[in-house]
């Protein structure tokens, strides 16, 4: 493992470059703050996992990422050397919910973001059926939401999520609403979409488990407010499959995070 500190070279320009921010929310004259010096680097390309304790405001951090909140102290740079990132067209979102419209077919819930920013219909068309297929779902094209289970619908919020060729993928606990075994199958085909699409993708997750089996980095943060203990490589051997859980780097790396939180 690499802490913080090998990621914070300046010869090398981030994709995206947290630098102490911090998030102080405000109700009824009260101040609450719920994230506290969060700083790291991620380079284009990574799969960070961002993992802590409930409440701890990962979910925070990640609404800053996708400019819904502004940070109340630090800086926030994303796009590294390219100029012109724009959250509404260079973020794609998945949730913990698919939040599929019931109304369209899964097609037509793959296409919206492109629609909403009125990209050629056409081309999109074509490029929603291919990244269906990329998740596993072709064939079901023509179906309605309420016709897939709960993992092929998360499979087509993924979709989505890419249709409009964003540049960075947030997504917050997008398979914590699934069963044990499903989460499991999300989790392999999560990495399997991630080598194909090769974009750069934050993952909110409180499973220390999921955080280690799909980071290419690890991000920890403490209860809150939200301090990050840690941020490191995750030097696993990919592709990797579910019996790296037994390993005894997987146990290793499993461990380092329990000590950052406290819990053994």
């Amino acid at each position: 493992m690499s802490g913080a500190g090998d990621r914070l070279d300046p010869a090398r320009e981030p994709f995206i470059a947290l630098r102490n921010v911090s998030k102080v929310y405000r109700s009824r004259g009260r101040e609450v703050l719920a994230v506290s010096d969060v700083t790291m680097n991620v380079q284009e390309g990574d799969l960070v996992s961002l993992v802590g304790p409930s409440g701890c405001g990962k979910s925070t951090v990640l609404k800053i990422l996708a400019d819904l909140l502004q940070a109340d102290g630090g800086s926030v740079r994303i796009g590294g050397r390219a100029e012109g990132f724009d959250p509404g067209r260079d973020v794609g979102m998945v949730f913990q919910q698919a939040l599929l419209l019931k109304w369209r077919t899964i097609l037509e819930n793959v296409m919206l973001p492109a629609e909403i920013l009125g990209l050629p219909r056409q081309a999109t068309r074509a490029r929603a059926r291919d990244l269906l297929a990329m998740v596993g779902l072709a064939g079901c094209e023509d179906k309605h939401p309420y016709e897939l289970s709960g993992g092929m619908q998360q499979r087509a919020a993924i979709a989505r999520a890419l249709v409009h060729d964003p540049k960075l993928i947030l997504m917050d606990e997008p398979f914590g609403a699934l069963d044990a075994l499903t989460r499991e199958r999300m989790n392999l085909e999560m990495l399997r979409i991630w080598q194909a699409s090769r974009k750069t993708i934050v993952f909110v997750t409180h499973s220390i488990q999921e955080a280690v089996f799909l980071g290419s980095h690890c991000a920890v943060l403490t209860a809150g407010p939200a301090r990050m203990a840690d941020f490191f490589a995750i030097d696993l051997p990919n592709p990797r499959h579910l019996d790296i859980k037994s390993s005894e780097g997987f146990g290793h790396i499993a461990g380092h995070i329990y000590r950052l939180l406290g819990l053994v």
